[in-house]
């Protein structure tokens, strides 16, 4: 395969220390790179050294089989555009103008700007939907609105690699949407390799082409987002011992209630979710089911309780489940029926709710009258 962006053997850290060392990426053009980990991990050193903002201690970056620490700083400016987290302070600038320093590589020796330049500037505002902020002092704007501008200056460099250290911090949900659309659009379309740091985990996964996980001396883990997330993947890179990370929803759930079941959820179909976040929210434990392993609500059951009751999917209910069920839902207080219609394949539970009818468990339709803040 023809990479087009490759480390070896890289080894990087400060005043000669290695910090991180054996780095070695390999990724094609117009692919998306993210570094993921924990803070302090070494994420912005990796970014620095590959964009020369810090020297490399050992090891070789290559783009289009170029070593780029052999490039001179306007080729480097040319082929390489970097938005990293250190803040720029350019006093008494527009937005305008500090886009157009994107440009300094291609202007002649006095900085003039020719018509295609200033085409260039206005259509690298445009992109960031930040044309409105053109003649705003850049000191005057908000971080999340600093962050578009600085995005813009990246894209009016027109690089062939751009480098950036957490784009979407500062953003609201809306914008990092569109800045990670517009990464995509320059990637897939243009052709533009993209390398990144993010913290957030789930955008990482639905954007990138490949991930590198960073923690401790080493790198983890590098390769295709669906190779290298199994299991507890997530939990293992960040230390997480409480709460968990759902790989399939992208969705934090944290620390489960403990001990015995006060409540019986009957759920199914998404039906539970907001009851078991309801529970856990004051820690009170609880007991759920009959869930088939493929439900949703299954997904969040099973890192939200200790007492889920599950069947296999496509498969029908066996007695050995119902059994397990109903000795659960003998020890709780009351049922809570999630409001899960009952069907051909969870007969099952109508059961359930005629075994707590018939010994005088309380049936609660809806968990608000019950956990009132």
């Amino acid at each position: 395969m023809n990479y087009y962006f490759k480390t070896s053997d890289l080894d990087v850290g400060y005043n000669g220390k290695v910090l991180i060392h054996d780095i070695n990426i390999a990724i094609e053009q117009g692919k998306i790179l993210t570094l993921i980990g924990p803070n302090g991990a070494g994420k912005s050193t990796i970014l620095k050294s590959i964009t020369r903002h810090l020297a490399k201690i050992h090891g070789s970056v290559h783009i289009a089989d170029h070593e780029i620490y052999d490039w001179s700083p306007k080729e480097m400016a040319k082929k390489v555009a970097v938005m990293l987290t250190d803040r720029i302070r350019p006093e008494l600038m527009t937005c305008e103008e500090v886009v157009a320093m994107g440009r300094y590589p291609y202007t002649n020796a006095v900085g003039k700007m020719t018509p295609t330049d200033k085409a260039i500037v206005a259509d690298s505002l445009a992109k960031v939907h930040a044309t409105e902020l053109a003649e705003r002092d850049f000191m005057t704007l908000s971080d999340g609105q600093k962050q578009r501008i600085m995005l813009a200056r990246a894209i009016c460099q027109q690089p062939e690699v751009i480098v950036l250290d957490e784009p979407t911090a500062y953003l609201d949900i809306r914008h990092k949407i569109e800045l990670l659309d517009i990464l995509r659009e320059m990637a897939h379309e243009q052709g533009i390799t993209v390398i990144m740091s993010l913290h957030e985990i789930d955008l990482a996964t639905k954007i990138s082409d490949y991930l590198l996980c960073v923690k401790g001396d080493t790198i983890a883990k590098f390769g295709r987002p669906e190779d290298i997330f199994e299991g507890d993947a997530i939990e293992k890179l960040y230390d997480i011992a409480h709460g968990s990370y759902n790989l399939l929803f992208g969705s934090v759930e944290l620390t489960k209630p403990r001990g015995e079941p006060q409540y019986f959820v009957l759920a199914g179909g998404g039906y539970g979710l907001d009851c078991y976040r309801a529970l856990q929210k004051r820690q009170i434990p609880f007991a759920t089911g009959i869930l088939f392993d493929n439900d949703v609500d299954f997904q969040v059951a099973q890192v939200l309780s200790d007492h889920v009751v599950s069947s296999s999917a496509f498969e029908p209910i066996n007695e050995t489940v119902v059994q397990a069920a109903t000795k659960l839902l003998s020890k709780c207080t009351a049922v809570i029926d999630a409001g899960t219609p009952i069907g051909t394949y969870n007969q099952a539970n109508a059961q359930l709710l005629k075994f707590a009818q018939e010994n005088n468990i309380p049936i609660r339709h809806s968990w608000h009258s019950i956990l009132k803040d």
